[in-house]
């Protein structure tokens, strides 16, 4: 688990390097997310510590929001004076979410009816 913990933290260190030498106007952790993700892309496989310490982060995602809703509280005057924006950009990114996941959803659910269906025509069995 430490040395999934380590990879995860030096690839957010290695989106903050980043975005600090190219200026990107983008977040590092967002950076490191990506190159994350091209890693495994690449090695084509996810190692079994970093899924097994990817689950229990998961698991206890909540506990890793109370640092960001202490600091929106600290900055409550500023959101009462800009409400309506914030209000916005919450609902809007609720809305392309759940836009996104639907199609994602879709697009995975129809794949796989096609390879079941594929696999019956291959086996000589009717598609249900």
């Amino acid at each position: 688990m430490l040395h999934a913990l380590a990879t995860l933290f030096a690839f957010q260190l290695l989106g903050e390097f980043l975005v600090r030498a190219t200026g990107l106007p983008l977040p590092g952790a967002l950076i490191g997310t990506l190159l994350l993700l091209l890693g495994l892309l690449f090695y084509r496989r996810l190692p079994r510590q970093l899924e097994d310490t990817a689950s229990v982060l998961l698991q206890n995602m909540m506990l890793l929001f109370i640092p960001i809703i202490a600091g929106v509280m600290l900055e409550f005057d500023h959101l009462r004076r800009e409400w309506l924006p914030f209000v916005l950009a919450c609902v809007a990114g609720a809305v392309i979410t759940f836009i996104a996941t639907a199609l994602t959803f879709r697009f995975f659910l129809q794949r796989q009816r096609a390879k079941e269906n594929e696999h019956a025509s291959e086996t000589g069995q009717e598609a249900a």
